[in-house]
């Protein structure tokens, strides 16, 4: 067995309680169907439901619009639970912990009233597109233009890696109301319900090297009416300012994704070298795995102790963009370097998608990519300094 790590000082009972109990559902309802979500590259749009009626999703959401009523770390014990069980295509985190926040933080009573609930019960699958072809990590590049036309806004334009992509119905786009050259402050957040939407389509679910389960697609908007009383924050020209309030938490998600991951990989890898035999000897027997999965732990350990540590200054309102950018780079790091030793120690078995553990490593890849690069999370760190 690993190593236990220092207790959580955010983790209250109550979150410990949906650890449990999201880690049991997940196993046993959840993990036997694993194998079906990977190879259709999505999930069962009933798995979102079952989801809603556990209380797996909008946990956080307060429970007048429907929600749990909790806090954070009620997100994070989920995403803990969902890492432990190896369920690695479940797009909850974004959902609940991402789409909701943008709703309730800046819709209004009726935006909330009207959204959040179908949220919380599954009836809705969110997601936000921000990424565009050739922007990347640049939301200031944004090109998908939104022009009012009496009490609607027309949407043009296209996004791709769009997490729930195949299965969302609610989408918060990133788009232009104003002048490209008013730059950050000319872009929006609209609320598009896709359902029926002309104009809307979806592109291919994007074939990945990692995160098969997961639905990653290209969304395409050809002068798509969205109703005005679908903007996010009263008045255009806010999006900008949204989207850099709420990657924090975003970044948060994705740490905490990391060390869930990480634990995984290394209970799996420590059991497999006591069992695994090699020249008479278990693998765990040399010196060399002994010292390799000791590096392991140590990352692990202080890896959890930063990102819990972020998730108690979050829980306060305390935690900074440039913390969470570094906690974000952090974790991220450390994930593909002990997946990466963990798969080592598989030896060939490691390369092969029937164990957990090459899942895990190319799954690992994207987490230095997505909600920011790595490299932009430095780069926005250092004007801290």
């Amino acid at each position: 067995m690993p190593i236990s790590n220092f207790p959580s000082a955010w983790m209250t009972e109550e979150h410990r309680m949906l650890l449990e109990t999201a880690t049991r559902f997940f196993k046993e309802k959840w993990a036997p169907r694993d194998a079906k979500w990977r190879e259709q590259h999505c999930l069962d749009r009933d798995a979102w439901r079952e989801a809603g009626e556990q209380g797996f999703l909008c946990a956080s959401t307060p429970t007048e619009y429907g929600g749990g009523g909790g806090d954070f770390g009620h997100e994070a014990a989920l995403i803990l639970a969902q890492g432990e069980a190896d369920i690695g295509g479940f797009g909850g985190s974004l959902h609940s912990g991402i789409v909701a926040p943008y709703i309730f933080h800046y819709g209004n009573e009726s935006q909330k009233q009207r959204w959040l609930p179908k949220l919380a019960t599954g009836e809705l699958i969110g997601a936000i597109a921000m990424t565009e072809p050739g922007t990347g990590s640049d939301l200031q590049g944004i090109r998908t233009t939104a022009v009012r036309d009496g009490d609607f806004y027309r949407l043009n334009g296209s996004k791709t890696f769009i997490t729930n992509g195949q299965l969302g119905n609610l989408v918060i786009v990133a788009a232009r109301t104003g002048k490209k050259a008013d730059g950050a402050h000319g872009i929006s957040l609209l609320v598009v319900e896709t359902d029926k939407a002309e104009g809307f389509r979806r592109g291919r679910n994007l074939e990945k090297i990692g995160m098969d389960a997961q639905d990653t697609s290209e969304l395409f908007f050809e002068d798509v009416r969205v109703p005005a009383a679908h903007l996010l924050g009263g008045e255009e020209g806010q999006g900008f300012v949204q989207l850099m309030q709420q990657l924090p938490q975003e970044r948060l998600i994705v740490a905490v994704g990391s060390v869930a991951a990480m634990e995984l990989a290394l209970q799996q890898t420590v059991a497999y070298t006591k069992e695994r035999q090699a020249f008479g000897k278990p693998v765990f027997a040399f010196q060399n795995t002994r010292f390799k999965l000791a590096e392991c732990q140590a990352a692990l350990l202080s890896t959890r102790a930063m990102v819990d540590n972020a998730i108690s200054a979050h829980l306060k309102g305390e935690l900074g963009v440039e913390q969470a950018a570094l906690v974000k780079y952090w974790a991220t790091e450390q994930q593909f370097k002990v997946m990466d030793e963990c798969l080592q120690l598989f030896g060939g078995y490691g390369y092969m998608k029937e164990y957990s553990i090459a899942r895990l490593w190319t799954d690992a890849r994207v987490q230095r990519i997505y909600a920011g690069t790595n490299e932009i999370m430095k780069e926005l760190a250092s004007r801290f300094l």
